[in-house]
């Protein structure tokens, strides 16, 4: 096993760790040991990284179930590398925020950072695994580890809803995508990511590789919560503030941009793919950045403006994927620049985003509310929590000096070369962009002005606001930093991780342009897209100004009633409706319906399935002749089942099936197997005396179950499962596709030293087969026993 694989399961130890030491280390918070993860695989991951020189990819893999081709093999380049830092490095500084965020005397602390850690090691594994199956495993925990973690304040009504929301749309999602690989796997014959883009146009020629296509783009919607199912992202802010900055900036959310970056060179080359992005990434965008507005919770505006951001981010890789494609092979280098802008603006926007969620946490814990109507005027008591928030608002608004200026001018630039190289139509989409990041600049000035400036109304607050702990400063001023960093040093991420990233993301384009390099400088000359951000400025500012005047007679246009949260509340309640009815019309509590509906499933599928394939199959050519008594027994058995049918008697019923057992031990004697004969001779003299003893004691039975239709529907199913259990034992025979299992069994005495090959079997063979049976009789012996024993004590506990 190798040191990735190790890293991705050290979180995992450390969520025994942590709740084994939480009782021993009750004088310091368990923050600290906790942040012993993180801060260790960042420095691991950080090994890694040079700012001149890209990462030689490495695949390492150890078999898990190779005879289904599942392996946990791992794959680190630029792009699983580029998310590893992110979990990491944000993961560290969120770690470090929740120290002073969260009371160690109050909270469950142990089980926030076994949440946390297992959150962590999911992401970790989801974005370096090569095996699209243990990818798959990964994502899931990651929807099951952030359902814990939304629901931490469990106590709350909308943590609990929140929760399910968030956990019932993505593990939808992720059933779909898990169809997806499915899918590919057979298009393909390999889970392998790598394997499958070393094929190329072979697989891509397949049937059933846009079907796939689609399955896994929906898994990937639902991750990073894209239009129409982003209705989950703002129920999940009931998560304590820590976790939705990690959520929303660094992990979950982004793991859904991640699998499309990482799909890209399988499907980009489709206009089906590139399309469907590019659509409901523009959508998204604007969705989101218009209903930011409207919110007057801080963390809620923030949650729809994560919605708005990651539509940005698809839309720019669908439009950098429109390059892969034959159509635009003369234009690919210009679409290349859209992938760019998307791996930069993805980096921007888990800086900017972290820092503005830890800052929205501080608001929130100094003043004791997050709700823009009482904030305001605090300016002066808050200076250093203004100024990281102003960073940070500034950025994500795409304002200069701040990283997000430059990715913000790209993705302008990127709108317009997928518009100057399609029909006239698409003129609307940077049109559309450009109106969704004008609601960008708003809110975010909503974020600074609302919140700092204006009237200091002390009377709302719940708190008298004063500055926040140095601790609790730390992360956000870091993420701050880096933010300005960024923008007067795009070069520090542009040769490690951009580059790579858009070579290995498009690598039959760079095939062909093996000299092209990425260039990304903060100032762009005075071409459109200035021109652009000035006036959306502009705009902006006016628009910004005059939001009372006109926020609510839009808004209130939108209906209340007919919205998609308002569509899956109903569509829950109804849901739960209809399965409480299924339920109820099969789970009557009679043992008769329970056996018709696993006879009748066992017909329809087995001798259905017999059927359709033609896999009957009769040879009697090896049979021994049948002798008259054989006949005769046989027609005494069958006489002996059609009593029991019409039986109108439990005892004449039992006396029936009784005729039935020494029957076929009859048939063992005849067929030389002694023991077998005995056997069935013992059990069935103990199961009939049993059963009289029980069944002397019960009523006669109902005149429901005497009924002619009854009997007729039972004989039905009986003769429906004898004929199936029939033809499968004929089948079975009559091939021998298998080399027979007697022959395994022909050296028993020398192996053994047994003279009688039953009580080889049993003794020998299945030895400990035998013994965990004995040991199971021997255990339910003494439960029965024991429950006798206190009955006779007179107790009933």
């Amino acid at each position: 096993m190798s040191t990735l694989h190790l890293a991705i399961l050290l979180p995992f130890v450390f969520v025994v760790i942590i709740p084994l030491l939480y009782k021993y280390t009750t004088a310091i918070h368990t923050g600290w040991i906790a942040l012993i993860v993180p801060v260790a695989l960042f420095v691991y991951f950080a090994g890694y990284f040079s700012i001149y020189d890209a990462i030689e990819p490495i695949k390492v893999s150890v078999p898990w179930i190779p005879s289904i081709d599942i392996h946990f093999t791992l794959y680190l380049d630029s792009l699983s590398l580029l998310f590893a830092l992110l979990i990491t490095g944000i993961g560290s500084l969120v770690v470090l925020y929740s120290i002073f965020y969260l009371s160690k005397d109050r909270e469950r602390l142990h089980l926030f950072y076994a949440y946390l850690m297992l959150f962590m090691g999911a992401m970790l594994g989801s974005v370096l695994s090569d095996n699209l199956l243990v990818l798959y495993t990964f994502w899931e925990l990651t929807s099951v580890s952030s359902f814990l973690l939304i629901a931490y304040w469990y106590q709350r009504q909308r943590s609990r809803y929140g929760a399910q929301k968030a956990m019932y749309i993505t593990m939808t999602g992720g059933f779909s995508m898990l169809l997806g690989f499915i899918i590919l796997y057979v298009a393909s014959g390999t889970f392998s990511i790598r394997e499958i883009i070393a094929m190329g146009d072979s697989v891509s020629t397949h049937y059933l590789f846009i079907p796939a296509m689609f399955f896994i783009l929906l898994g990937a919607f639902t991750k990073s919560a894209q239009f129409p199912f982003h209705i989950w992202l703002p129920d999940a802010m009931e998560a304590p503030t820590p976790i939705s900055a990690y959520l929303h900036s660094a992990t979950m959310v982004k793991a859904g941009v991640y699998l499309v970056a990482r799909m890209t060179p399988i499907f980009g080359a489709l206009l089906e793919w590139s399309w469907t992005i590019i659509v409901v990434g523009i959508v998204t965008l604007f969705w989101g950045s218009f209903n930011a507005l409207k919110q007057y919770d801080l963390k809620a505006l923030l949650a729809y403006s994560t919605i708005s951001q990651l539509g940005l981010i698809m839309s720019l890789l669908g439009v950098g994927s429109m390059g892969m494609n034959i159509r635009f092979e003369n234009e690919s280098l210009l679409f290349m620049g859209a992938f760019l802008a998307a791996i930069f603006h993805l980096i921007n926007h888990s800086v900017f985003k972290g820092s503005l969620f830890m800052m929205v946490g501080i608001l929130d814990h100094e003043t004791g509310t997050r709700d823009i109507r009482k904030l305001g005027g605090i300016m002066h008591l808050m200076p250093i929590s203004f100024t990281l928030t102003m960073v940070g608002a500034f950025s994500m608004a795409g304002l200069p000096p701040f990283s997000g200026f430059i990715s913000k001018e790209m993705f302008f630039t990127s709108m317009l070369t997928l518009s100057e190289n399609n029909s006239s139509w698409v003129n609307i989409i940077p049109v559309v962009a450009w109106i969704a990041s004008i609601f960008t600049f708003i809110y975010c000035m909503i974020i600074i002005f609302k919140s700092f400036t204006g009237t200091y109304h002390a009377n709302l607050l719940e708190r008298v606001p004063h500055e926040a702990p140095v601790g609790m400063l730390a992360s956000p001023a870091t993420l701050s930093i880096l933010a300005i960093a960024l923008f007067l040093f795009p070069g520090l991420v542009v040769t490690s991780i951009l580059e790579p990233t858009v070579k290995g993301m498009a690598p039959t384009v760079f095939a062909k342009h093996p000299d092209w390099h990425a260039h990304i400088t903060a100032w762009h000359g005075l071409n459109l897209e200035l021109f652009m951000t000035i006036g959306l400025i502009i705009i902006g500012i006016l628009l910004f100004l005059s939001i009372e005047k006109w926020k609510t007679p839009i808004f209130s246009l939108m209906s209340k009633r007919y919205n998609l949260n308002q569509i899956y509340d109903k569509g829950m309640i109804n849901l739960e409706k209809f399965g409480t009815a299924v339920t109820r019309s099969y789970m009557t509590g009679s043992t008769t319906h329970y056996l018709t509906y696993i006879f009748c499933f066992l017909i329809i599928t087995v001798l259905g399935t017999l059927l359709v394939t033609n896999s009957f199959y009769l040879d009697t050519s090896n049979d021994s002749p049948i002798e008259w008594y054989e006949f005769v027994l046989g027609i005494a058995t069958v006489a002996a089942a059609v009593f029991v049918l019409f039986s109108t008697s439990r005892l004449m019923s039992i006396m029936g099936i009784g005729v039935i057992g020494f029957t076929v031990s009859l048939f063992f004697v005849i067929f030389r197997a002694p023991d077998l004969a005995l056997t069935q001779l013992v059990v069935e003299t103990i199961s009939t005396t049993l059963f009289l003893l029980c069944f002397y004691f019960l009523p006669k039975l109902k005149t429901s179950i005497t009924s002619l239709k009854f009997k007729l529907t039972n004989a039905i199913i009986a003769l429906g499962v004898g004929t199936t259990l029939t033809l499968i034992g004929l089948s079975a025979y009559g091939h021998r596709i298998f080399v027979p299992i007697a022959e395994y069994f022909h050296d028993s005495y020398k192996l053994a030293g047994a003279k009688n090959i039953v009580n080889s079997i049993l003794v020998d063979f299945r030895a400990f087969d035998t013994m965990l049976e004995i040991v199971v009789l021997f255990s339910a012996g003494i439960g029965i026993y024991t429950l006798i024993k206190l009955r006779h004590a007179g107790r009933n506990d």
